[in-house]
């Protein structure tokens, strides 16, 4: 697959208020007891800020693994035991699903059942636990706040760049400081910027739609090829197909062609990675933990 669709469009891409959040977000940790950050259940690695794991080291974290009702479940399963052999909290949720809030309410006070201890001892009662909540751009905070809250407390919209401020959000128990989504200046991974751009975390406008498309449909075929013979009815030969055949071949059996038999690809590649998205294919992950060797071997 070509880079160019990660990086000859978007050299300038680290929008000035991302770098905002990056100074409210250190300047305001001194304000709350516990970081919360959000990553994408099918790709809990990409979806790790390091700016955001750089200021935060010191405080408490929990990771909270959103959209798991998309993701596949079995490689779940790997992340959260891959979580917990590095001593971090973790809970799978989908933001969308009632009990979630509880799930993550029962995760933080387990993780921060030293600070509850200690208000106790010192006769304190009733003092709300301050949570940041952090993530990159679409990765569901607002969604999950309102779960949580139980009202529509924050925007929530299925594309980046919704949240732009921050805001304190007052719920039993909780004060929650919703910080918009941030991304990083720059990535060393090209895996890890492609990842992020097939979840529609990074803008579609600076990206080019086709490349992105044929860059998911090789991926997914590596990793999951009966999915997409399921979903686009294709042969085993139709599979084998370079990118941009297989594009023009899934194009083809949904009928998008235009004057002289030819495939729009611009429309099936629209197509193609908006059904990913909205888990058309069936829950899938993009990334598994890396095998840890013990310490032993």
């Amino acid at each position: 697959m070509s880079e160019d669709f990660i990086n000859r469009r978007s050299i300038q891409w680290f929008p000035g208020h991302m770098a905002k959040t990056l100074r409210l977000i250190e300047a305001d940790l001194k304000h709350v007891d516990v970081v919360l950050q959000l990553l994408d259940a099918r790709i809990p690695f990409s979806s790790q800020n390091p700016e955001i794991q750089r200021l935060a080291e010191k405080k408490p974290c929990l990771y909270v693994l959103n959209k798991a009702d998309l993701a596949d479940p079995a490689v779940t399963a790997q992340w959260m035991a891959h979580f917990k052999r590095q001593g971090a909290g973790c809970v799978a949720v989908s933001s969308k699903s009632r009990g979630a809030a509880a799930a993550v309410r029962q995760q933080l006070e387990q993780e921060l059942s030293w600070l509850i201890e200690k208000r106790a001892r010192k006769g304190i009662q009733g003092a709300s636990i301050r949570v940041m909540v952090v993530g990159i751009p679409n990765v569901g905070k607002s969604t999950f706040i309102n779960c949580w809250a139980g009202t529509t407390r924050a925007k929530a919209a299925d594309r980046p760049g919704v949240t732009r401020g921050k805001q304190w959000i007052s719920v039993p128990g909780y004060e929650l400081l919703d910080m918009p989504g941030v991304l990083w200046k720059k990535f060393d991974s090209l895996e890890t910027a492609t990842n992020l751009a097939f979840i529609g975390s990074i803008k579609d406008d600076i990206l080019d739609i086709e490349e992105l498309a044929m860059g998911l449909l090789s991926q997914i075929a590596n990793m999951y090829p009966n999915r997409l013979c399921e979903r686009y009815k294709l042969t085993e030969d139709q599979l084998a197909l370079d990118a941009w055949d297989l594009l023009e071949a899934i194009g083809r059996k949904r009928g998008m062609l235009v004057s002289g038999g030819e495939v729009n690809t611009e429309r099936a590649a629209i197509m193609v990675v908006d059904e990913f998205r909205a888990s058309k294919w069936g829950r899938i992950s993009l990334e598994k933990p890396a095998r840890e060797v013990p310490e032993d071997a």
